[in-house]
């Protein structure tokens, strides 16, 4: 139905209107009496065989919903209904953020992938914390924090342990992002000296709270195994609790739906979908070859079919995350994923 009747529709839009109409939907059904229940009956489905621990949390499935798609932290509940076993909200920042000038969204439907520069627009920390007390969460909530745009990196640790202060209380986990590459400078947070300085701050900080919250980074598929291998290297000795690997690449390798022309004319931005798998596969690959398998790993970049899923836990990742999957395949790909992870 997804796939044949509602994409379609979806897809007449920009990305960005079509965004904001799902998601607008979903707050309409929250209102129909048995809408939860019915959707619930639908995609989710009780997979024992399929729980496991990591970072000292029990996953009911490998399967959660990548940051970017709830970037305000106000869908994690409607996400949990369509099977996620987590949810990572965000990015979030201290001061909410519109994000760069618009057009910033682009399909690329003749090879499964998106092209966004949205610069991380968000309505910041305080609001998503408001949505965390008033619904409280029926899934694992992870959350994504950045700093502001305006920040400068000399200052970005001030940004991450606001964000890291504010919401500790009221999430599960946290994914530290220091690679996205549609905010100017943020990719040079991956740098051990800047990250040393954010990330030390943050695991001093969180001995003072009673409940423990890992602390994963996320980091580029774009960085040089020289890169890879120092934030590895600090990942080991500084008691990071694991990797998200990856995000989006400023790489056009694999679109060839399109001419160059139109990739020059989309222009920069952070690509996602299909043309990213095989790129973030070797990333999972080299994280848990060079980490000795002492680095839980999230594999995240371009999953659109079970058969994916699979290789890329069977590559290391201890756990998976879905983004342009569920645009292109939609909710029913959860489902299939964990049915197939169950019997394979």
């Amino acid at each position: 139905m997804y796939k044949h009747l509602i994409r379609p529709i979806l897809f007449r839009f920009n990305p960005e209107t079509a965004h904001n109409l799902t998601f607008s939907g979903l707050s309409f059904i929250r209102h129909i009496p048995f809408a939860k229940s019915i959707v619930r009956s639908i995609y989710k489905k009780a997979t024992p065989k399929l729980e496991r621990e990591v970072f000292g949390i029990k996953f009911p499935n490998p399967v959660g919903l990548a940051g970017g798609l709830d970037k305000n932290g106000e869908y994690y509940n409607d996400m949990a209904n369509f099977g996620f076993g987590f949810v990572e909200i965000g990015s979030l920042t201290p001061l909410p953020q519109d994000g760069n000038a618009k057009p910033r969204c682009f399909r690329v439907p003749g090879d499964k992938a998106i092209i966004n520069r949205f610069g991380i627009n968000n309505k910041g920390v305080l609001n998503a914390v408001e949505h965390l007390k008033k619904n409280r969460p029926e899934v694992i909530v992870a959350a994504n924090i950045s700093k502001n745009t305006t920040s400068i990196n000399e200052d970005a640790a001030k940004d991450y342990e606001k964000g890291f202060g504010l919401l500790y209380d009221f999430v599960d986990m946290f994914v530290i992002n220091i690679s996205c590459p549609n905010v100017v400078g943020l990719t040079a947070l991956q740098d051990i000296s800047f990250l040393s300085e954010i990330v030390d701050k943050l695991l001093d900080l969180r001995m003072y709270y009673d409940n423990y919250r890992p602390i994963l980074l996320k980091v580029s598929p774009d960085l040089s195994h020289q890169q890879l291998d120092e934030i590895i290297d600090y990942c080991l000795r500084s008691g990071i609790d694991g990797i998200v690997a990856g995000n989006t690449t400023r790489s056009r390798d694999g679109l060839t739906s399109i001419s160059k022309e139109k990739i020059e004319e989309i222009g920069n931005g952070g690509m996602s979908g299909a043309p990213l798998y095989k790129k973030n596969l070797e990333l999972v690959k080299y994280v848990h070859a060079r980490s000795e398998g002492k680095l839980p790993i999230i594999g995240v970049g371009g999953i659109m079919s079970p058969e994916q899923a699979k290789e890329m836990l069977d590559a290391g990742a201890s756990l998976i995350e879905i983004y342009s999957g569920f645009i292109y395949e939609g909710p029913a790909l959860i489902k299939n994923i964990n049915k197939y992870l169950e019997t394979h």
